[in-house]
């Protein structure tokens, strides 16, 4: 949930050159004109509108590569180019108009707004937070730990332990599960590390007993007899939906929404075709498919697991109750920019098919 595209000049020139920059200048107008017309969604061959989405490569990209891989972008007349983004990329790339549509975190959308960004949420495409807390297999077997072991007693293990972790966010949640089961955070010797992928290093190395990340790294880890997933959604409540809210939501500009309604339209209701699909169709070749491309790499049960633990919603609709529970959450993650709120003018249902709204 890439990059800004700047385009610089130089007054002047050196000497030689002004002449020719004039000559070329109507010309390359012509070429960027074009190439605008073509980000904003204007109609490209075929009849078929082009816009480009901001994804962020993780589970939550699923509704809308299924959406483009199934067809459902094509049957609704657009072609849609993918651009990945990151939480420090993803709203520049929005307000420069690189990306029309962005698939983003609650966390990233409401410190846009604190930013005075002019954004909106138009859909829900994922619900809650698929994280894993794996631990190393010797700690498990010191502490008689296993995937099946109480979300309590795994705490009470965890006390004292070195956890790894690679975002103020992770840390904060492992934390709402150590607070809920009773147990300090305080009592665990955190490391920070740079990425999931060196808190799998350090897990295999010994540095550390344990970290929490986003699926499907910690299955992965299982999966290769490196660790034992023993906290997930369903063993920590506080990240599923039901406690959580919101995970993941398409955003796009209120410029970009007031100029092109019919295009946003288009685009929700293939999302959301795409989201029913993965609610009802979760293993089948065709997700499965889709998975493999969006985590390459992955083996196809880790895949299939990670997948089941998302929340895909059967409609894309927002209320004023959903946000207030989700922005709780990101509040008590500490992650909650001062002066950050989401109203009724920061999100809408109008451009949901019909019978999808609420």
């Amino acid at each position: 949930m890439t990059h800004r595209i700047t385009v610089t000049g130089r007054a002047g020139g050196t000497p030689g050159t002004g002449r020719r920059v004039r000559v070329l200048a109507p010309a390359a107008a012509l070429v960027l004109g074009s190439a605008l017309l073509t980000a904003c969604g204007s109609s490209g061959s075929g009849g078929s509108a082009t816009v480009t989405v901001g994804s962020n490569g993780n589970i939550f990209d699923m509704p809308l590569k299924l959406a483009d891989s199934a067809g459902y972008f094509r049957k609704q007349g657009l072609k849609v180019k993918f651009v990945t983004t990151t939480a420090s990329t993803g709203t520049s790339a929005l307000q420069s108009g690189s990306v029309q549509f962005l698939n983003n975190s609650p966390t990233g959308f409401t410190s846009a707004l604190a930013k005075k960004v002019p954004e909106v949420a138009i859909a829900v495409s994922g619900l809650g937070n698929p994280l894993g807390l794996v631990v190393s297999k010797k700690f498990a077997a010191a502490h008689k730990l296993a995937a099946e072991t109480p979300a309590a007693q795994v705490a009470q293990a965890l006390a004292g332990s070195k956890g790894g972790v690679s975002s103020a966010n992770t840390k904060a949640e492992a934390g709402l599960f150590l607070k809920a089961n009773g147990v300090d955070p305080g009592k665990v010797k955190w490391v920070t590390l740079p990425s999931a992928s060196a808190d799998k290093a350090a897990l295999s190395s010994g540095q550390i007993d344990w970290f929490i990340t986003s699926e499907p790294i910690p299955l992965q880890v299982q999966n290769q007899g490196d660790g034992i997933v023993v906290v997930d959604p369903k063993k920590a409540p506080m990240w599923a939906a039901a406690q959580a809210g919101y995970g993941e939501v398409v955003v796009a500009t209120k410029s970009y929404l007031s100029g092109h309604a019919a295009a946003a339209k288009k685009f929700v209701a293939a999302v959301q075709e795409a989201n029913n699909y993965l609610a009802t169709h979760q293993g089948d070749p065709m997700v499965m498919d889709v998975a493999r491309k969006v985590q390459q790499g992955v083996p196809d049960e880790v895949l299939k697991s990670s997948v089941a633990l998302v929340e895909w919603p059967a409609s894309g609709s927002m209320d004023a109750a959903g946000w207030t529970k989700t922005l709780a959450f990101v509040n008590s993650l500490g992650a909650l920019p001062d002066g950050a709120k989401v109203t009724s003018e920061n999100w809408t249902n109008k451009y949901l098919p019909a019978g999808g709204q609420s």
